[in-house]
């Protein structure tokens, strides 16, 4: 008979586990950051970085070179949802089309560094993470703080479903 959980290992078991995922640079980490009220403090991602138990930060390479792509993917077990960053200031994206079909797992789309580019910025920001698949699709800038309410509304959203899908598999005995 399995031995029945704790508050505290509910707790953990219900906390909603996201990933980041974007090019080098893009604003992963400074995403992470802003979300935990740390400082905001540019550090290169060497290896993976996990923040509060919950923000999967990853490389930029891992994306940029397909043959960390795999490693991408694995990281991804451990998270409930992925969020694609694009950073609204780039010409150009590494997110293949339909890139969101590599993960069995909702993907979310940031763009990052709104506050650095134009409308024009912004707009190819949006497209190169619709094609990746992400939706929705939220714009913001960390340094400014612009739209990364809309953000957390969201994320709180999952959280709530998160826990009311754990709390049903209780319920029946599955977890």
């Amino acid at each position: 008979m399995a031995k029945k959980k704790t508050k505290e290992e509910m707790a953990e078991e219900d906390l909603l586990k996201i990933m980041f995922v974007g090019r080098s640079r893009a604003g992963k980490t400074t995403l992470c950051q802003y979300l935990n009220n740390m400082d905001l403090e540019y550090h290169k991602t060497q290896t993976v970085q996990v923040f509060n138990n919950t923000m999967i930060d990853t490389p930029g390479e891992y994306l940029e070179r397909r043959y960390y792509r795999g490693p991408l993917v694995v990281t991804a077990n451990d998270a409930d949802v992925l969020i694609f960053t694009q950073p609204a200031n780039e010409k150009i994206t590494f997110f293949s089309p339909g890139y969101n079909s590599n993960f069995p797992k909702p993907c979310v789309g940031v763009v990052t560094k709104a506050d650095l580019a134009d409308e024009k910025g912004i707009d190819n920001a949006i497209k190169y993470l619709k094609t990746a698949g992400a939706d929705p699709i939220f714009v913001t800038s960390a340094y400014e703080g612009t739209g990364i309410k809309e953000f957390l509304k969201h994320l709180e959203k999952l959280q709530k479903e998160k826990i009311k899908k754990n709390n049903k598999l209780r319920a029946e005995g599955k977890i």
